[in-house]
């Protein structure tokens, strides 16, 4: 039974014992040092909160926000804690709470969840707009990390997929990705046909899977937008998603919407290079194996736990080079590096020296598959490229589409 201001599961809230074995796996408490900074702090604020011995306001709404929700925490938790469910909660709670810097919250999330990421000719113009504006270096420091250097290769349409119907597997686009990172979803198209399926994209229903709704604690817009892509996406086919962080959000649409129509249609869902180590039925080979570094996105790593299959897709064609921070954050976690740019900084900049130490350089890049951590990275000074790229110009080297640049 859920009670308290936060309305949060006692069950959930009780099960962190307070051992400390997150701490070392989370980036802001690695970069901080505080406590509160922590995910053993924060469940202590909201336990605080829940009982009454805190009240609801700035100091406890700051340690929710800057949480970047990246879960490692939850792969060290011997007890099994749901921090994720737990942290969702409150921000769900705190989204609706009271107050004018809270109703323009609302607001702005309004209409960016619902009338911008989903509106895939609204998103388009914006981008446009986006690379006027860093020609003319007007584009504020804050978003600088969070959108990628955009040119005209990169935001041109490629993509040639058919729409509807009734295929053998559905490619999800989504957003973030159809707009600015059409050069992963056309790899992605190639890796698909080379196993003989036909493939088909969402109408625009799909546009955008509601992850980022979700983390910000706007479950009725991410509800909306999860029904959307449901209906869009019907009948049993898999669904083949390359962002991990809209790969782990399709994958929780049973939790999201809570009925077996969401259940049934997340058991469909898988991760490019995951679905694609299931249909292969030899590894990719090469004599000269070019080097390159292996960047886990969280949401592949902590969530959907399948980061393992891109090792077994490229380790026969590359020389993997791993990097010794046992997976840790990139610090860009969606829309984090924009609202928290201090703390993103500082995380990604320990990411940066894991990835040179481990070997990244101008000569050997990094491979990742989360649209967040491509464009931190990539502001960070390294070459990012997608599994399915890697793994397409394996297959068919010849492909010529054009490169980003």
């Amino acid at each position: 039974m859920k009670s308290g201001p936060l309305g949060l599961d006692p069950e959930l809230l009780n099960a962190c014992v307070s051992c400390g074995l997150c701490l070392p796996h989370c980036p802001t408490f690695r970069v901080t040092g505080l406590e509160i900074a922590s995910p053993r702090g924060r469940i202590a604020a909201m336990n605080a909160v829940e009982t009454g011995m805190a009240p609801l306001k700035r100091p406890f709404i700051d340690a929710m926000a800057e949480c970047v929700q990246c879960l490692g925490c939850e792969t060290a938790c011997p007890s099994g804690v749901r921090f994720g469910r737990l942290m969702e909660d409150s921000r769900a709670t705190i989204a609706h709470r009271s107050g004018l810097r809270a109703l323009l919250s609302r607001a702005f999330g309004a209409i960016a969840y619902r009338r911008l990421l989903p509106n895939q000719h609204v998103l388009h113009l914006l981008s446009w707009v986006l690379l006027v504006a860093q020609r003319m270096r007007v584009m504020p420091k804050r978003f600088r990390s969070s959108v990628p250097r955009l040119t005209r290769h990169r935001l041109r349409r490629t993509l040639n997929v058919t729409v509807g119907g009734n295929p053998d597997v559905w490619l999800f686009t989504g957003c973030v990705m159809d707009a600015w990172l059409q050069k992963t979803h056309v790899a992605t198209a190639a890796a698909l046909r080379s196993t003989g399926v036909r493939i088909a994209r969402p109408d625009s229903r799909a546009g955008c899977c509601g992850a980022l709704a979700a983390h910000a604690g706007r479950r009725d817009i991410a509800r909306s937008l999860a029904k959307s892509v449901v209906a869009a996406m019907p009948g049993a086919a898999p669904i083949i998603v390359n962002s991990a962080g809209c790969g782990a959000a399709l994958k929780d649409y049973g939790h999201l919407l809570g009925d077996a129509d969401a259940e049934r249609f997340a058991a469909r869902v898988f991760d490019i290079s995951e679905w694609l180590v299931a249909q292969t039925a030899s590894p990719l080979a090469t004599e000269a194996r070019t080097s390159i570094v292996i960047q886990d996105p969280c949401h592949l790593r902590n969530v959907q736990r399948t980061h393992d299959s891109v090792r077994l897709l490229l380790g026969g064609a590359f020389a993997l080079l791993e990097t010794n921070d046992d997976g840790m954050c990139c610090g860009a976690g969606g829309g984090y590096a924009a609202n928290q740019p201090d703390l993103s900084t500082k995380i990604t900049k320990r990411k940066a020296k894991a990835l040179r130490d481990a070997g990244a350089s101008t000569d050997v890049a990094v491979c990742s598959s989360n649209p967040g951590c491509t464009f931190a990275l990539e502001a960070a000074g390294f070459k990012v490229v997608h599994p399915a790229e890697l793994y397409a110009d394996c297959i068919a080297p010849d492909r010529g589409e054009p490169r980003n640049g």
